[in-house]
């Protein structure tokens, strides 16, 4: 699948709220994890838009507060990417962190145009017991999950196989469902944006030449949802 363009639509702030109009009926799909996991650089490293980035990279983890909705257009059509709030930052007021899980659940649980999720996890440290609750959830509802392990570009290749596989035996999950990926390097775009086509448009193939948004000049100026250069990988 190769990227032509994409927008913000709009989002989802309360519980009980519509989707922006543009995405009834259209395949979507939902990008998850913690804050400063890298969520936002991989969004804007997927689309191809790193140099002028379109999902806010935060100086302050937690800092996105609603569910927020991309129309991208696409070789073999058009979705929506949709992205959920990060959780598990401790700093986060109590009260707003019971507000994230209904909100970010009822989306999950109700959406008729999700395809699946693309689950987030820093290859450093391996699934989080929050991480965990995620997956365990997601499992619960059914939605197809693929795996994204950040920062790969911060380990040695010497560790990445071990990190790897350490990983995929704590969640349990095939080796078919993991993607090594870098916002800083753009390793595993390719492979996401394959898996994802699949996933989004089961039986279309990519048009060979067709034109990227051609954005994928590295992550200067993207900031870090941590204030460092961690939330770039």
């Amino acid at each position: 699948m190769r990227i032509k363009s994409v927008e913000f639509a709009g989002a989802i702030g309360q519980i009980g709220q519509a989707q922006p109009e543009a995405a009834n009926g259209m395949p979507q799909v939902a990008f998850s994890g913690r804050s400063n996991v890298g969520k936002s650089s991989l969004i804007n490293r997927f689309l191809g838009r790193t140099r002028t980035a379109i999902a806010r990279v935060s100086a302050q983890p937690g800092k996105t507060q609603e569910i927020n909705f991309y129309s991208v257009k696409a070789d073999l059509g058009d979705f929506f990417l949709v992205d959920l709030p990060g959780y598990g930052y401790a700093r986060v007021p109590d009260e707003l962190r019971k507000k994230w899980r209904p909100l970010i659940h009822g989306f999950l649980s109700r959406s008729e145009e999700l395809r699946g999720v693309v689950q987030l996890i820093d290859i450093r440290t391996g699934p989080t017991d929050d991480d965990l609750r995620s997956v365990d959830y997601l499992a619960e509802i059914g939605i197809p999950t693929l795996f994204a392990l950040t920062k790969a570009d911060k380990l040695a290749k010497s560790k990445r196989a071990d990190a790897l596989q350490k990983t995929i035996r704590k969640l349990g999950v095939d080796e078919d469902q993991v993607i090594l990926f870098s916002a800083l390097s753009g390793e595993g775009r390719d492979e996401m944006l394959e898996v994802l086509g699949s996933l989004l448009f089961p039986g279309e193939e990519s048009v060979e030449g067709a034109e990227d948004t051609g954005d994928d000049g590295g992550t200067e100026g993207d900031g870090d949802e941590s204030g460092s250069e961690d939330e770039a990988s």
